[in-house]
């Protein structure tokens, strides 16, 4: 805690004045009754203590909250402009807000939750947003691990509306780097795009053109309109969702006042990535291969490496001559050099001459600022043969 890190394991808590409740401020103290920390208490996890505040002690007050958005806000005041309106306002402990993530897209806000702590400070954090942050509504979602908890608000429930807003169900439509995307953002993925990888998508763009493009575990074909747009001469969305491939096809639709994404050939392939990338003779000039995370726990990091090494082989295959591979990875148990080593690995054992371009890690409006904060790492490879 005295260096920064933002929990306290069950395990390493050696005493409590009483059991707590969830959501209550947990005030810390050394084995000497120094005061250490105070952050928010969670019973049910295995992160009891989220940590706010560490150092000397300061009154957790409307005031101090307050300060604490704003320091969010301000990061990002200069990052943006009127041709991207899809961002991340507050990255949960790297910001200071543990546990919370709060994504922008266009006037919607989506508030998602990874600890019950919050729960009990919902009203009062709702407030503040509405306060601070301009939006027409604010959608709150719930992680996994608490969708079995009793809520007094519903998880994809729309918390404040003043204006006309798009239908309940119907998806945000935003800008990134002036290319319109939608966002489901009561079901989809996260909290309804992967922001994270805006930076990948514009790198990809210029290097897409005059290729035919594959991007495998496409989702919402991000990657792919931003190829389009860069020239490439065609694209294959794959993935295993016919929902996800419906959207990329939305996306393509929305964008089409580019001339790039106008002419290129846009195709879509549903089936399990690994299985269409192993039975396809296909050719391809640039793969770019954006799985979902293949390690959720710790124990699965060398099952995962194997598994990210399998594919990278499987993606290499598809490549033709001078092709790009450009490999990702979300999961935050797979350490970004193991994971850039076995591409590596991969690369060598094709017997093919390449050449490392460069590797990308997190976009500033997704800082991470302790270890297990750290879970993006794409790496890209051309092949000369």
């Amino acid at each position: 805690m005295r260096s920064g890190h933002p929990w306290v394991y069950s395990d390493s808590i050696h005493e409590s004045n009483h059991a707590g409740q969830t959501g209550e401020l947990a005030v810390i103290y050394d084995r000497k009754d120094r005061f250490l920390a105070v952050g928010l208490f969670d019973p049910d996890s295995p992160i009891r203590v989220r940590i706010l505040h560490a150092g000397k002690p300061q009154t957790i007050d409307l005031a101090w909250w307050e300060a604490r958005l704003e320091q969010a806000l301000a990061r990002r005041r200069d990052w943006f402009d009127a041709q991207t309106t899809g961002y991340r306002l507050i990255h949960g402990e790297s910001d200071g807000w543990p546990g919370l993530v709060l994504d922008r897209y266009d006037t919607t806000l989506v508030l998602k939750l990874y600890t019950a702590a919050w729960l009990p400070w919902l009203d009062e954090t709702l407030a503040l947003l509405k306060e601070n942050v301009p939006c027409e509504r604010i959608v709150l979602r719930l992680s996994r691990n608490m969708e079995r908890r009793p809520l007094a608000r519903r998880d994809g429930e729309i918390i404040f509306s003043e204006h006309a807003v798009p239908e309940a169900g119907a998806p945000v439509i935003f800008l990134e780097s002036g290319l319109r995307f939608e966002a489901d953002v009561l079901r989809g993925q996260k909290t309804g795009f992967f922001l994270d990888q805006r930076e990948n998508r514009r790198e990809v763009e210029t290097l897409a053109r005059g290729r035919r493009v594959l991007n495998a575990f496409s989702f919402s074909g991000g990657f792919s309109v931003y190829a389009a747009r860069g020239g490439a001469a065609a694209v294959t969305d794959l993935d295993i969702s016919a929902h996800a491939l419906a959207a990329a096809q939305r996306n393509f639709a929305l964008n089409q006042n580019f001339p790039g994404v106008a002419a290129c050939h846009h195709d879509t392939a549903q089936g399990d990535a690994f299985e269409w990338l192993a039975a396809s003779a296909a050719k391809f000039d640039l793969v770019v291969l954006d799985p979902p995370s293949l390690a959720k726990r710790a124990t699965e990091q060398a099952g995962a490496l194997r598994a990210y090494e399998r594919l990278a082989t499987l993606g290499i295959a598809r490549l033709a001559p001078d092709g790009i591979l450009v490999a990702g990875s979300c999961s935050a148990h797979v350490p970004a050099e193991e994971f850039f080593e076995v591409i590596r690995r991969a690369a060598a054992k094709s017997g093919r001459k390449f050449a490392e371009l460069k590797t990308l890690r997190h976009p500033p409006d997704h800082p991470a600022t302790f270890k297990e904060g750290e879970y993006l790492k794409v790496i890209y490879l051309k092949f000369a043969t």
